[in-house]
């Protein structure tokens, strides 16, 4: 998935998930920073989704993915 895709996914409730069912992508804006994290499900372990330059992916595209329900 491109990180466009990735946000748009999140942002439309999709569980997005990142390497394997343990890191799910979330949308952490606030009012001042628009951020998406990547999540550790089993110790809450974040870390954002790009590269402090907004725009690299903290991982390969093809890692990410859509879980199913």
């Amino acid at each position: 998935m491109t990180l466009a895709e990735i946000r748009t996914a999140v942002d439309s409730g999709l569980d997005v998930r990142w390497g394997n069912g343990l890191y799910k992508v979330i949308n952490a804006t606030t009012n001042t920073e628009n951020q998406y994290l990547i999540k550790c499900t089993t110790n809450n372990y974040m870390f954002g989704l790009t590269h402090k330059d907004g725009v690299t992916l903290n991982g390969a595209e093809e890692d990410f993915y859509i879980k199913n329900s």
